[in-house]
């Protein structure tokens, strides 16, 4: 049976039998579909549910910008640093808050997503849920091949095995950035990047905010980063209680009551809501993978090879279905990878060596490369610099001083290996590292570098010259 869509204006005007199948109309699978487009591929998209998927709807977008809202009513009252200045800020109407929060992802949905359709006269947009099944893949009415498929589903929040938990209403970053009200406390299980953000992030509106965690915030980065981010999250009176075990959840007359064990000893926490930041498990369910004898990790994730190429020959998966690497930007590259693979055989190789990582608290959290824990695992002979930011005029002249740069390094040559940020623009600042990774640079190729004086950035030419001096013997802009 030929393909259907639902949106005539979309038709394409060649052939009816796509070239190449795309499931999810997220940012992986848009990105999948206007490549194959490029490469002249008939495209058949098939999206389930709201189009644009995660990041756009109800990750990245809506909560950046809460998070910068968060971040004016933290500085207007912060501004006393400052010698001769007091500031104040409130919230005077939550509701108009979310609504301009709600029109600013309508807009960019609009225009990103729902706008670009019409632009690509070879892809076709199905609405529905797909389905692998012997005679094909079954979506919106119709019957598609599956000899070139490029999966790209997403992913959603996981739910952690706490005895209780089905028995308690519970908010995800979903739900949570969509609240009516503020509640008057948090419970937040899970001190990953979403535990991190929007605790502090609810805590700046006025919420009294306790974050648990098995092991540490943010584990997956340096534990220096984490026990000092730990450190400024309680300054701004977060609860935080890592390295616990969680024993029972259970609903109250004022909310929840979440039982652990901290070390030895019992505790209670309780709480008006509890949000869920206990990572993200792969949309694979009810798709009849199993049927097309498509293997998944114990996870629930689909495995890929290093060309994104599943133990099916012709099908191909990318972003936060796989389980790897769940940024936006990393879903974009390998769904274009994919795509370029399925198409014209495996010829690119998926490379995450030089990838960004960005938390967006306050400090920011930002890292690309190997962790000293990682490069010593790989048995790597290194040396590494930590700085404090006390040591960068930036920091000095705008009176914060929170946070540090630790770089990590070849022992011989140099090579950059991991460069790790904590401070207010480290989100800007990494993509100089990325770029010194990327191309295999020293960090005496950085420390040689010319750097404005006064940003965060040359942090980086401060810390380089770490490996060869003690900077806090050095004038200004001396290097």
């Amino acid at each position: 049976m030929d393909a259907v869509t639902t949106h005539d204006c979309c038709a394409s005007s060649r052939a009816t039998t796509p070239d190449l199948v795309v499931i999810g109309a997220g940012s992986a699978g848009f990105s999948a579909a206007i490549r194959a487009s490029e490469l002249g591929a008939n495209v058949a998209l098939i999206g389930h549910g709201t189009i644009g998927g995660t990041c756009v709807n109800i990750g990245c977008v809506p909560s950046k910008t809460l998070i910068r809202a968060a971040e004016a009513l933290h500085h207007a009252k912060s501004s006393s640093r400052f010698a001769g200045i007091a500031g104040a800020a409130r919230i005077n109407d939550w509701s108009a808050l979310m609504a301009q929060k709600d029109q600013l992802v309508a807009d960019l949905r609009g225009a990103k997503y729902q706008a670009l359709l019409p632009e690509y006269e070879t892809i076709r947009y199905v609405q529905g849920r797909a389905r692998f099944t012997d005679a094909g893949i079954e979506a919106g009415g119709a019957i598609f091949p599956a000899d070139r498929v490029v999966i790209a589903t997403g992913a959603s929040a996981a739910v952690p095995a706490i005895p209780g938990m089905d028995e308690v209403p519970y908010l995800t970053s979903t739900t949570a950035l969509a609240l009516d009200r503020l509640p008057k406390s948090l419970l937040i299980i899970g001190g990953g990047v979403i535990g991190c953000e929007l605790g502090q992030m609810f805590a700046r509106f006025g919420v009294a905010v306790t974050i648990v965690c098995r092991s540490r915030l943010l584990p997956g980065f340096e534990p220096e980063i984490s026990d000092a981010l730990a450190g400024y999250l309680r300054d701004e009176g977060v609860t935080i209680e890592c390295g616990v075990t969680y024993r029972q959840i259970r609903q109250t007359e004022a909310g929840v009551a979440l039982d652990l064990l901290a070390g030895e000893t019992a505790q209670t926490i309780e709480a008006e809501q509890v949000l869920i930041a206990t990572g993200r498990r792969a949309n694979t369910s009810g798709m009849g993978l199993g049927t097309a004898g498509i293997a998944l990790d114990r996870n629930g994730a689909i495995t890929t090879d290093e060309h994104l190429a599943t133990n099916r020959p012709g099908i191909y998966a990318a972003g936060d279905v796989t389980g790897r690497d769940q940024y936006v930007y990393m879903a974009a590259y390998g769904a274009k990878l994919a795509t370029e693979n399925a198409l014209n055989g495996d010829i690119l190789r998926y490379d995450s060596r030089a990838m960004p990582e960005v938390v967006f608290t306050d400090p920011q959290v930002a890292s690309v490369g190997l962790t000293e824990t990682e490069a010593r695992r790989q048995g790597q002979d290194i040396r590494t610099v930590r700085l404090d930011l006390v040591q960068v005029p930036r920091a000095l002249a705008a009176r914060d001083t929170r946070g540090l740069i630790k770089l990590v390094a070849e022992a011989g040559s140099l090579r950059l290996l991991g460069a790790h940020i904590l401070a207010p623009e480290s989100a800007d600042s990494i993509q100089t590292a990325v770029l010194a990774i990327k191309h295999d640079l020293t960090v005496t190729d950085l420390a040689d570098t010319l750097f404005p004086y006064l940003t965060t950035v040359e942090g980086l030419k401060l810390a380089s010259l770490g490996f060869q001096k003690d900077v806090a013997k050095l004038s200004c802009c001396a290097g």
